[in-house]
């Protein structure tokens, strides 16, 4: 992604030097993508710091974590007061947070963006959310929104602007990722439950995708996935490619990072928790081998469940994948607006969701509801009260409910189709359990409980009041 961005930097008009403590890696670059372009190698940050006008603006691709912190200790000595430097990596927030209030102390400024859109849209545009010193953003503006992929009508709004002080950038390119993980989730899923359930063929998933793509599913990740299921092996054998690969996936964190603190929120982003919990046990693969021919369970072939119409059959999938996906994006809107909250970040949800209208993974033709909904609504609680999406799973709940309940039915796993459904009924409920969870934490420990019909905090003697058991 670093050659990527660099090469997008110098197509947009501007000279870039680069730097890769792998110096092999500088003159490779220069002698191979790069030959011809205006760009100036350097074999040491000397040189890169060096090369660069003042404000520089060094921009790092390097590992999250400690390299940064390593990396950054390298630059401050050799740059100059008032200087930006630019973390473009996928960093927790915190460390963007500390490393702002630092590097600000040196004398220097700092951006932690988020840059999503892989390599592809590194070098044609991706989606930047940049946050950090607000004094800053005047240095990059102009580059950043250059470079970033484009939308609207005239496809000339980037897809790029400030997002928040210190770590804002970074969390909500992290709540960016859990929307991913969540998304990617449910295609998975309906994938699974149209292949097993449904009996499609790889060409058939092929036109079903197609078909999604044109409408209100449209999206980067529906499109690859149509694409996905049209690719021959690659390795010289027979059939598809998808076929041969193994069912055993992987996180690199931003997921989890999300899950953790919306606990620490208390905010509830299940579907970010389920989608990683779901990698996890996919993981467990050797494991799952084992228990697969010890643990029984129907198939659709045993279940005795009817399908029905195919047709009427993926339309259902596909309704219940729309219904799941508005609650993905509400639930990880709420966790951005009580992350706000929690920072004094002053957040603008609709220019969030338009960051990733373009360029980035989650690229998708609904993000322009959600930017409708909070103009109209800035201050609005949870999308799903918004009209447009409330209609929408009006529409939706009757063959939402139909897909989970068959695929529980014919033991295919949809917990990303279920949790979503367990949320927006969690959600729409006056009533939940809860009143009896707070009488048995107050049994066992004292912990207090409220009351609907007074006020104030109460404490019963349970045991006291109790009805005796019989002997």
């Amino acid at each position: 992604m670093g050659e990527n961005l660099a090469r997008n930097v110098e197509s947009r008009g501007y000279k870039v030097a680069v730097y890769n403590r792998t110096t092999s890696r500088v003159d490779e670059f220069l002698n191979g993508p790069a030959k011809g372009g205006n760009f100036v190698g350097c074999h040491t940050l000397e040189e890169l710091v060096q090369a660069v006008k003042t404000p520089r603006k060094i921009m790092m691709m390097v590992k999250a974590g400690q390299p940064v912190d390593d990396l950054i200790e390298q630059l401050i000595p050799l740059m100059s007061p008032g200087d930006v430097i630019i973390d473009g990596g996928n960093e927790f927030y915190k460390n963007t947070e500390r490393r702002t209030e630092y590097v600000e102390s040196q004398g220097l400024l700092y951006i932690g963006t988020g840059v999503s859109g892989g390599e592809e849209g590194a070098l044609k545009g991706p989606s930047l959310m940049p946050g950090g010193s607000e004094k800053a953003w005047p240095l990059v503006k102009e580059m950043f929104q250059a470079i970033a992929a484009k939308v609207g009508p005239n496809n000339d709004i980037p897809c790029c602007d400030w997002v928040g002080p210190r770590g804002a950038g970074h969390y909500v390119k992290m709540v960016h990722n859990g929307i991913e993980y969540g998304d990617m989730q449910l295609i998975c899923e309906a994938y699974l439950v149209l292949k097993e359930a449904a009996g499609l063929s790889n060409d058939e998933l092929y036109d079903v995708f197609d078909e999604w793509n044109r409408g209100d599913l449209q999206s980067y990740l529906i499109e690859i996935s149509r694409d996905i299921f049209s690719v021959k092996d690659d390795r010289g054998g027979d059939g598809y490619l998808v076929d041969k690969i193994l069912d055993k996936a992987g996180a690199k964190g931003t997921g989890k990072w999300m899950s953790q603190l919306a606990l620490d929120l208390g905010v509830p982003s299940t579907m970010v928790t389920e989608a990683v919990y779901a990698r996890c046990i996919s993981a467990l693969k050797d494991e799952r081998v084992r228990a697969s021919k010890v643990l029984s369970g129907p198939t659709f072939a045993t279940s005795g469940v009817k399908l029905g119409d195919k047709k009427q059959f993926i339309a259902a999938v596909r309704e219940a994948l729309y219904a799941s996906k508005i609650c993905s994006y509400a639930q990880g809107f709420v966790q951005l607006q009580a992350a706000a909250k929690e920072h004094d970040w002053p957040l603008n949800y609709g220019d969030c969701a338009m960051l990733w209208r373009g360029g980035c993974i989650i690229r998708a033709k609904f993000l322009d509801r959600i930017k409708e909904a909070f103009d109209a609504q800035a201050d609005l609680e949870n999308l799903l009260l918004f009209p447009f999406f409330k209609d929408a799973i009006d529409n939706a709940q009757s063959a939402w409910r139909q897909v989970v309940v068959l695929a529980a039915q014919a033991g295919i796993p949809v917990p990303e189709f279920a949790t979503a459904l367990a949320y927006y009924d969690s959600y729409r409920r006056a009533f939940l359990p809860a009143n009896l969870l707070q009488a048995q934490r107050d049994y066992f420990g004292a912990h207090t409980y409220e009351r609907i019909d007074m006020e104030g905090k109460f404490h019963s003697e349970w045991l006291e009041l109790r009805k005796e058991p019989k002997e």
